[in-house]
């Protein structure tokens, strides 16, 4: 039988155990209370702002709110787009069982929601994200806006606030220049999606508007501002229980935009438009400041702002006088007689003599057809003074032919014709300006029309044929010629933000002589002021001796061969002819500059052109100190009267289209002008 063994272990042995056991617990648990103390310190003294934002974001919340948008101004300060107060209904869905139906069934209780306007909102408050309000109703009444307010607390989801609301004072008289503003679509949400530099919050929110034509697009940024913020205490659900102002952060508004247009004389053209279709455009001869731009008919920018229905949008884009067209930036038109100015230049510039006599009998036989001047009887004998004077076709068709369509077409481009300018407001039509190349070029697929066909130069010669133009560039063609020096460009917009924006006058001079440009000068004046002038009854200013110079024009829409009689008094109106007149005044110290079109106005630039273009002359020059002033001198005795133009002629019209026959039989045959070298016969 074995001895048991007993084994002992060594007490240092079993003490080093323990004490190792007990640092490692020592250890960690030390460790532990060093990382928790750490976090600790982070959380309430690192972090403690960060959480308490958070704690506070909890018991708070911040409500978007759109800037004031930026007052545009004309020159002299007067609002023409401005803001109102506006108390609007707003509904969002605040919850998972928020009921759309519901909602709206007790809302109509309160306020009118016809079935239209609620079965769009259903669609819209399912569309939109959660907690995204959506606009129920704009400009509610104070009794409205109250019953809904007292209800507040058993309206889930339904909020009505006073927010802003954009308004046009003047209506439609600025409303092609200056646009308007409208709630953001689609399309604008679509186009904004990968531009870092909108602000994605502020374009769905409800009360935002933003710009979608004229000044109000182009200078949207600018107008826009920068969006705050309001401060209010919110429940477990994110229902708002008050509102902290202390803690609201405040809009920067948008940046004031001055133009450079003067109200008195913008109401005044679109007023003397009356029911009309055309545009008027005044411009600062000095400077190339615009005063006035009207494009008429018109509409209320105001209508646009709240949403216009579909009927009401359909009946402005199928009226034929087109009152959504800006007829001053792309609304293009033969310029007609109006033009004979600027071929009088390139006539002079060509090195055509103006003393040299051109004889108009009525008519001229050339290129076997029969080309007739807008007066029946012939005005005789004619040089370039007196043609431009007496508007006569006969002598501008030779001369034409003389220095060729490319001549024409240098001098038209030199005065602002076939341009587009950068007044801030983009999406101008150019017009064209034909000449040799121009054919080449519309013509490349037919080379037997790339030719410049000599019968197409006379028509070229008084404003007819491929040639169109808008308004603008008509006023910018008389406002070049009177300040005889410069080639002024249109100026727009005056300031933003405070920014003087640059002078039109800060540009080169005209590449003509200014003997030439005082000779052209000298013609036009002669139609306004000499009594047998194409617009001498209607250009008479009645303000002493200040007198206004100008040019008539006519433009057939459609031709006249085989017609008995030019009298458009009982045609269609879309087949009258369109009515120009340009002007500027004074003639001895020019300032102002216009340029009126009527569409389809009928015979004579004289008969509905010119006495517009007076009266709204007659507001520039009377809001003017200096020319007040010397209106206000005594004027001299009148000299001995001379006796007027017969009555019942038709002043300026266009001539009847040119007739295919036979050369005339007469004693001293009519003998066409040599064109000049290089021009086919």
């Amino acid at each position: 039988m074995s001895e048991p063994s007993i084994m002992f272990f060594e007490v240092n042995e079993r003490q080093g155990v323990f004490h190792r056991r007990a640092f490692l617990m020592g250890g960690l648990a030390g460790g532990g209370l060093m990382a928790l103390g750490g976090r600790l310190a982070q959380l309430q003294l690192v972090e403690a702002q960060r959480y308490q934002k958070l704690s506070a974001g909890n018991q708070f919340n911040y409500r978007l709110t759109p800037p004031p948008r930026g007052l545009i101004l004309d020159r002299n300060g007067v609002a023409l787009a401005s803001n109102r107060p506006n108390f609007r209904l707003m509904v969002s869905k605040d919850s998972k069982d928020f009921d759309v139906e519901t909602a709206l069934d007790d809302l109509a209780l309160l306020v009118p929601i016809d079935a239209a306007r609620r079965a769009r909102l259903v669609k819209d408050i399912a569309r939109a994200p959660k907690k995204a309000p959506v606009a129920v109703m704009e400009d509610m009444t104070w009794e409205e806006f109250s019953r809904v307010n007292i209800r507040a607390p058993e309206l889930p989801g339904v909020t009505a606030d006073m927010g802003e609301v954009r308004v046009y004072p003047f209506g439609g008289a600025f409303a092609h220049v200056i646009g308007y503003v409208a709630k953001v679509s689609d399309r604008d949400l679509e186009k904004a999606k990968d531009d870092p530099t909108q602000d994605q919050d502020l374009l769905h929110h409800p009360g935002f508007r933003i710009g979608k034509a004229g000044i109000e697009k182009s200078l949207d940024r600018d107008l826009r501002g920068r969006p705050g913020a309001t401060k209010a205490e919110v429940d477990a659900q994110g229902r708002v229980v008050r509102l902290d102002p202390e803690g609201d952060i405040p809009a920067t508004p948008g940046k004031e935009v001055r133009l450079t247009l003067d109200a008195d004389i913008q109401n005044r053209a679109l007023e003397v438009m009356g029911d009309e279709s055309g545009a008027i455009v005044v411009m600062d001869i000095r400077n190339g400041d615009l005063l006035a731009m009207v494009s008429a008919p018109s509409f209320d920018a105001n209508r646009f702002v709240k949403g216009l229905s579909g009927p009401e949008y359909k009946a402005l884009a199928e009226y034929e006088r087109k009152p959504l067209l800006d007829k001053v930036l792309n609304g293009t038109f033969p310029p007609g007689s109006t033009f004979k100015p600027t071929v009088g230049l390139a006539a002079l510039t060509a090195g055509i003599d103006p003393e040299v006599r051109v004889s108009c009998g009525g008519s001229w036989y050339y290129g076997g057809r029969t080309w007739r001047c807008w007066q029946k009887g012939g005005h005789g004998s004619q040089n370039l003074h007196e043609a431009i004077k007496n508007s006569c076709d006969i002598y501008f068709y030779q001369t034409s032919l003389k220095i060729g369509p490319d001549a024409i077409a240098s001098a038209a481009r030199a005065m602002g014709f076939g341009s587009t300018f950068d007044i801030g407001i983009p999406g101008q039509k150019k017009g064209l300006v034909p000449d040799r190349e121009w054919k080449k070029r519309a013509f490349k697929k037919n080379p037997a029309n790339q030719i410049w066909f000599p019968g197409e130069t006379p028509s070229y010669g008084i404003g007819q044929g491929a040639l169109s133009v808008n308004a603008l560039q008509l006023a910018v063609m008389t406002s070049r010629l009177a300040n005889g020096k410069k080639a002024l460009n249109p100026r727009l917009i005056k300031s933003v933000g405070g920014v003087e924006q640059p002078s039109g006058a800060a540009v080169p001079d005209l590449p003509f002589s200014m003997e030439h440009l005082a000779y052209v000068r000298g013609g036009m004046a002669a139609v306004a002021n000499d009594v047998r002038g194409t617009a001498y009854r209607q250009s008479q200013l009645g303000l002493g001796d200040v007198q206004m110079a100008g040019k008539t024009g006519t433009a057939q829409v459609r031709s006249y061969d085989k017609v008995k009689s030019r009298n458009s008094a009982s045609v269609q109106w879309k087949l009258k002819d369109h009515n120009l007149f340009v002007a500027f005044a004074p003639y001895d110290d020019p300032r102002y500059a216009v340029a009126v079109i009527v569409e389809h106005g009928g015979l004579g630039g004289a008969t509905a052109g010119a006495p517009r273009a007076r009266e709204v002359m007659r507001v520039a020059l009377l809001k003017d100190p200096e020319i007040r002033a010397r209106i206000e001198r005594p004027m001299p005795l009148p000299a001995e009267p001379v006796e007027a133009a017969p009555d019942g002629s038709v002043e300026g019209a266009a001539p009847d289209d040119p007739t295919v026959g036979t050369a005339p039989t007469t004693s001293a045959p009519i003998v066409p002008a040599s064109p000049a070298p290089g021009v086919p016969r």
